[in-house]
């Protein structure tokens, strides 16, 4: 959406501005020379900061409602099936977007829906294919997951830029004088790019059809003989296989073991052995957020901008640089302190740019090495611990609570970014720090580490029976 944002149709459709006539050089200065006209000059509409924030704040709130929809639509139709109609459901909202009339509602609607799905399918997601993979490459398999989405965000921003260069690049009617000048210009640019969200909806919702089932829920459906199947078929072996046999046999006694622990309850998320588990999941995530990250991602073209990038750059090239940097770091702990230092020279070379491209350069250098510490220190850690720390009968519904505070804190971040953006400028970055600072204070002083203990030891260490380790 960081492009779509940007992209001069889209501005004028939803009103974010309103264009005279009047035209930009290469480097977004006026100009009235015919030969040097190469952009729209767009006149901010006043609103601006509040319609962008709930256009793109929408697709969060969705993905929250999606979160909370997750555990009970897994449990009830499986993993797989209700992957597939969250990318049918993903289909209905890119449609809707790509043909919304001239109201910013229906866009924000169509977001809403294509979150649900986002939602929903990004706590399903890592699960099921943990649960199908086999178990040699189950961890690799899982890593994947992150892998993917970053290099999708590569390709989407590729895409976008593409549309945006052919399209926002010496169009038509510059220098001529517009009598309405909140009437629409031409919008394929936009709708097309919108519209390409159908095919990896369908495409997720086709491909999936040719996987199986989860395993474990077969059996926990009490359908064992569908089980062994898929099992054989996931290890390319025979039914009666002892591999096969050894995992089914595991599986069962999981499916038995959840069901002597009984139903369980949110409430019990609360409980004395678990609810400190369940904070340090919630606020893991609310520190993620808190980061910054998604104010950079959303709006990172309007951030360079500002700063005195030419068009070009602020929305084709950097952008995908910054997104290749976030894909590559997902490969390889700098931390949160790292990151409140890049927040920190981002503000403080963002004041010096009028001394010299070379601050420029800076800044950039700065967002760029704050994607990378965050994409593999807090972009997955939080994930991951959440997935380790809780009991199995409970395993989902805390998950859920953490992917709540993801969304909903994204969501916050997604609303208040442009408006923090517009009053506070690059000053909006020391918040960030702040928040950066106070993210290592909490996992350093608060945050039990989970690695090599059994459940029995987390229990007791969650409860504070023994002595904790802050190291």
């Amino acid at each position: 959406m960081n492009v779509v944002l940007v992209m001069d149709a889209f501005r004028v459709f939803v009103r974010f501005h309103n264009w005279n006539g009047d035209a930009l050089d290469e480097n977004g200065k006026d100009t009235t020379d015919k030969a040097k006209m190469m952009y729209h000059k767009l006149e901010e509409a006043s609103n601006k900061a509040t319609l962008e924030g709930v256009i793109t704040s929408s697709f969060v709130l969705g993905a929250l409602c999606g979160a909370l929809m997750a555990t009970y639509l897994g449990e009830k139709y499986g993993h797989q099936r209700t992957i597939m109609i969250g990318a049918c459901i993903f289909t209905c909202g890119a449609i809707i977007q790509g043909i919304s009339a001239r109201h910013w509602a229906m866009i924000a609607v169509g977001r809403f829906i294509t979150g649900l799905s986002i939602g929903c399918n990004g706590v399903l997601c890592p699960t099921y294919i943990s649960e199908i993979a086999p178990a040699k490459i189950r961890g690799t398999l899982s890593s994947c997951y992150q892998l993917m989405t970053t290099f999708g965000i590569i390709v989407e921003a590729i895409i976008n830029s593409i549309v945006w260069y052919y399209t926002n690049s010496t169009p038509e009617g510059l220098g001529e004088i517009r009598k309405g000048i909140w009437d629409e210009v031409p919008n394929f640019e936009w709708r097309f790019a919108l519209l390409f969200q159908v095919i990896p909806g369908l495409g997720l919702a086709i491909l999936m059809g040719f996987l199986p089932r989860s395993p474990r829920w077969l059996c926990s459906k009490d359908r064992d003989e569908e089980d062994v199947e898929v099992l054989a078929k996931l290890n390319a072996a025979s039914t009666s296989d002892e591999l096969v046999q050894s995992e089914l046999k595991a599986i069962q006694e999981d499916v038995v073991a959840t069901r002597a622990a009984g139903s369980s309850s949110f409430g019990e998320l609360f409980s004395p052995v678990i609810r400190r588990r369940t904070f340090i999941t919630f606020l893991m995530q609310l520190f993620q957020q808190w980061t910054g990250i998604k104010v950079i991602m959303y709006y990172q073209s309007q951030i360079y901008d500002e700063i005195g990038f030419s068009k070009f750059m602020s929305t084709v090239v950097l952008p995908i640089i910054n997104n290749f940097v976030n894909f590559i770091s997902t490969f390889p702990v700098v931390g949160a302190l790292m990151m409140m230092v890049f927040h920190i020279s981002t503000w403080a070379c963002s004041t010096q740019t009028k001394n010299g491209k070379i601050w420029q350069h800076l800044v950039v250098a700065s967002v760029f090495l704050f994607v990378f510490s965050f994409a593999w220190t807090w972009g997955p850690v939080p994930w991951i611990y959440q997935a380790e720390v809780f009991p199995l009968h409970v395993s989902v519904k805390g998950s859920a609570v953490g992917a709540v505070s993801n969304f909903l804190n994204n969501w916050i971040i997604a609303f208040v970014g442009p408006a923090l953006m517009k009053a506070w400028s690059t000053r909006t970055f020391l918040l960030f720090a702040a928040a950066c600072l106070l993210a290592w204070i909490y996992s350093q002083f608060y945050v039990i580490e989970c690695k090599g203990l059994s459940i029995d030891e987390m229990d007791v260490k969650m409860a504070g029976k023994t002595q904790m380790d802050f190291s």
